[in-house]
């Protein structure tokens, strides 16, 4: 079977370079007469995989040794819950940037207060809202953003201001794919099934001096507890720790690293959006400073034809390319793995497409 060009927003495609080295360690990885799978966590042959994903990820990221590298379980919805729980105290300051910051916000409201300072759903969340310092909440412990929206298509250039208080980010879908200054945040996590390797791994990145015992937390929801036991508390996702270490190794030894990753990831957003832009049959919704490299939604104003092309790219070999149901039309997530020849290829459908299809829509 001929392999798709898989545009998921998550879980989303691997790079083949991962899969075909997983595929080749499947029975005997590291020479342990095992796979991975069936690994104890306590043994000596995973914890140098735990260890050896760290490092990289710590060179990849220049993530300073003041932070603390954490997999944890539970998603990034996991994350809107712990943040508050181990750090709101008086107040949350959270920009509303669309699906991932509203259910955020949710979860903060039931723990204690919490202040939507800037939202743009009256515009379907197709911008990033600008703030100033003054329309932060005088005594709120830190600002929360979602800094790659999947849905929406939308990207933090700057981020926001936030002297004297804490930032914490979201960056689930775009980790990994730039290189990102660290220090600028107080806590970075990220679900790992777009960027970072297979679902069910969570990556925290958190100031060492944040990390505080209770009496109160339950020890599984304390982050402390995750960088007192180098994240095996309990029993960790085994394997999908060690997908992620094949992707950072991917990453450093043969993209070598974030900065010609970010390049790549330029080039095929670019491409995709200058064919769009000259399209008369396709549009993209967001304001062009805030265009995401990540996830790019674009329309034909007609959901008849919207429907059509999503079942006639499938057949072609374009795979979960439907937009979401509050953005309609398609959306193509073109994360790390998706190569240029995707999206090349891509293109070329949406241009047989447009050919056939276009009946004078004027591009909006």
């Amino acid at each position: 079977m001929t392999r798709v060009y898989n545009f998921s927003a998550g879980p989303a495609c691997l790079p083949e370079w991962v899969l075909n080295k997983a595929s080749e360690e499947m029975l005997d990885a590291h020479q342990s007469g095992m796979s991975v799978m069936e690994m104890s966590h306590r043994s000596s042959e995973f914890e140098d995989i735990l260890n050896t994903a760290k490092a990289r990820l710590r060179r990849l990221m220049n993530i300073p040794e003041d932070y603390e590298i954490l997999f944890l379980q539970g998603g990034g919805s996991m994350q809107f819950s712990m943040i508050p729980m181990n750090f709101l105290k008086n107040g949350a300051d959270i920009i509303n940037t669309g699906q991932w910051t509203k259910k955020a916000i949710a979860e903060h409201k039931k723990l204690g207060k919490t202040n939507v300072v800037a939202s743009s759903a009256e515009d379907n969340f197709t911008y990033i809202p600008k703030i100033k310092q003054s329309d932060l909440s005088e005594d709120s412990d830190y600002v929360y953003i979602c800094e790659n929206n999947t849905i929406y298509g939308t990207k933090y250039k700057e981020l926001p201001p936030h002297e004297g208080k804490m930032l914490m980010a979201d960056l689930s879908s775009c980790i990994l794919s730039e290189p990102t200054d660290v220090t600028k945040y107080d806590l970075i996590f990220a679900g790992a099934q777009k960027n970072i390797g297979p679902a069910g791994v969570t990556l925290v990145i958190i100031k060492k001096d944040l990390l505080k015992d209770s009496d109160t937390l339950p020890s599984m929801l304390n982050y402390k507890t995750y960088a007192d036991n180098n994240s095996m508390y309990n029993t960790p996702p085994t394997y999908g720790i060690y997908i992620c270490g094949l992707v950072f190794e991917w990453l450093e030894d043969v993209i070598g690293g974030l900065e010609n990753m970010q390049k790549i990831n330029h080039q095929k957003a670019n491409l995709l959006y200058d064919y769009i832009d000259s399209s008369s049959l396709y549009s993209n919704p967001v304001n062009k400073e805030d265009r995401s490299y990540m996830n790019v939604p674009f329309v034909t104003g007609d959901k008849e034809l919207d429907a059509k092309f999503v079942k006639e790219a499938k057949e072609a070999g374009f795979v979960n390319i439907k937009g979401h149901r509050t953005v309609g039309g398609m959306r193509a997530s073109i994360y790390n793995a998706m190569p240029l020849e995707g999206i090349e290829t891509l293109i070329e459908f949406m241009k047989k497409f447009e050919a056939e299809n276009a009946k004078g829509t004027a591009n909006v």
